[in-house]
């Protein structure tokens, strides 16, 4: 016993201890993010969203973050809150997580458009899309959102500092885009629907200029003209099918045929002037010399843009042509790195509209002579072998008869006649001034006229290096300039 009652006290003090120690620790863990102070409570929630952001805890985040906003409806973190909701359901992923994050962009977008993370929010849009992009024979939604949303990327916010990246995954988007059209029209071209054909190639190139495979195209697109051309020869009539009817005659066919040709010609020599560096130009010569069409040459600026953008694109590797079987998303390595993307979308062709263009020609061609004249009767009058055969009553020959009708009115003298007499208030010009300088029309030295090559005194040499690079590009600089690829396209025998 007299141990315990000496235990007893010491049992006690311990207990104090303890006690005490636990209520400092306890103080001390009221504020647990270090370097924060009691008097910023909306940054205690915002400090707390982040971190269960980065530890990947997306549902505590979001719920610290619409707490923030409920809350402090005035803070300056509210901006920032509500662009990180958006992220936390762009970081989890996900078909519908991604959807939402879309729906929180927007609003960002909505109510803070004039604040830099706005255009942060748009071109996370486009990246939602980008990401959800198929390959280019699969369903193409996504990539036609993605097409749109980058655009207004480049377009709201041309200062931002996101723009040259939204550029560079816009060209990305329409490589894939101008695949897509591109197989649609070889599929058309395969089995000899040339109007669908020539619809889908056209619009193609006039819309995707930059297509690793354009060249390609416009060979196509001269090689459906030239089908029509074999299909309207081997007909009888031009009421056959799949040609155009109203050109029953000959010369209608005859004319018809040229047309062709020109359009056909107007495809190759686009291959030499825009894209004299690739696999078809070579192709397309030929093909102008067999329809007896003269071929244009590129200018050296043409050469040079064709020669950049060869170089800017890239082979895909063997790892990524092995996840390409099994991936979703398309191969984008073939994408154009230099140049500007399209920003506004032309005037599409479609098949009904050339179906229409070649029947309307056709029609023209059979109204005329192949010589390409009309026959007009003129009918003269005949004029009258007797005076008074032909005298009216009251008249003169060939004068209208003298009726009183048909004789002017009588002046009105209530009408109003022009003032005869100048008046004094009228402005006239300032007479000539006797001490006015005037030009010297005296024989002198005038300075000989400039030549057409000359650079002249203040001329940029911007100017003189645009006028050089408008220059015809010699053979020696296209063969100079031409590259070999390590594997070629896959060409079409010609007609």
């Amino acid at each position: 016993m007299p141990n315990l009652s000496r235990r007893i006290p010491l049992i006690v003090a311990l207990g104090a201890l303890l006690a005490f120690t636990a209520a400092c620790t306890n103080k001390k863990s009221v504020n647990p993010l270090a370097g924060v102070g009691s008097k910023q409570p909306d940054k205690v929630l915002f400090d707390k969203a982040m971190d269960a952001m980065r530890h990947n805890r997306f549902d505590v985040a979001r719920l610290t973050l619409q707490t923030l906003i409920n809350t402090y409806p005035d803070s300056e973190f509210i901006a920032r809150a509500k662009l990180a909701v958006g992220d936390s359901w762009y970081a989890e992923g996900g078909t519908a997580a991604l959807a939402q994050a879309e729906q929180e962009y927007d609003d960002f977008i909505t109510f803070f458009p004039n604040m830099p993370e706005a255009a942060e929010a748009q071109l996370k849009k486009a990246n939602i899309h980008y990401q959800q992009m198929e390959k280019a024979d699969r369903d193409y939604t996504h990539a036609m959102r993605a097409e749109d949303e980058y655009r207004k990327v480049i377009l709201q916010f041309p200062d931002s500092k996101l723009v040259p990246e939204a550029k560079q995954r816009l060209m990305e988007v329409q490589e894939v885009l101008g695949e897509r059209e591109f197989e649609i029209g070889r599929f058309y071209y395969l089995r000899e629907s040339y109007p669908a054909s020539i619809a889908r190639l056209q619009s193609l190139v006039d819309r995707y200029p930059l297509y690793s495979r354009a060249d390609e195209a416009l060979y196509l697109l001269g090689q459906n003209y030239e089908g029509q051309i074999t299909r309207l020869r081997a007909a009888p009539t031009c009421d056959a099918k799949g040609l155009p009817r109203g050109c029953a005659t000959e010369a209608a066919k005859a004319h018809m045929i040229e047309g062709l040709a020109r359009n056909a010609g107007d495809a190759y020599n686009k291959i030499l002037t825009r894209y004299p560096l690739m696999d078809r130009s070579d192709d397309a010569k030929k093909r102008l010399g067999s329809l007896h069409l003269p071929a244009q040459r590129p200018t050296k600026a043409a050469v040079k843009q064709n020669e950049a953008e060869i170089a800017s694109r890239r082979e895909s590797t063997t790892a990524e042509k092995l996840m390409g079987l099994i991936k979703k998303g398309p191969d984008v390595a073939q994408a154009a790195r230099v140049g500007e993307p399209t920003l506004v979308d032309p005037t599409p062709v479609s098949g009904n509209q050339v179906v229409a263009s070649e029947t309307r020609d056709a029609i023209n061609a059979g109204r005329s002579d192949v010589s390409g004249k009309i026959g007009a009767e003129i009918i003269k009058p005949e004029l009258p072998t007797s005076a008074d055969a032909t005298t009216p009553p009251g008249g003169s020959p060939l004068q209208p008869p003298t009726d009183a009708s048909a004789q002017p009115p009588a002046p009105d003298p209530n009408e109003l006649k022009p003032n005869a007499q100048p008046d004094p208030n009228e402005l006239k010009p300032t007479p000539a001034d006797a001490n006015e300088l005037k030009p010297n029309t005296g024989d002198q030295n005038l300075p000989p006229p400039p030549q057409v090559n000359e650079i002249q005194q203040g001329q940029s040499s911007s100017s003189a290096t645009a006028a050089a690079d408008s220059t015809p590009a010699s053979d020696q600089d296209i063969s100079s300039s031409k590259k070999k690829k390590k594997k070629g396209l896959k060409k079409i025998v010609p007609f």
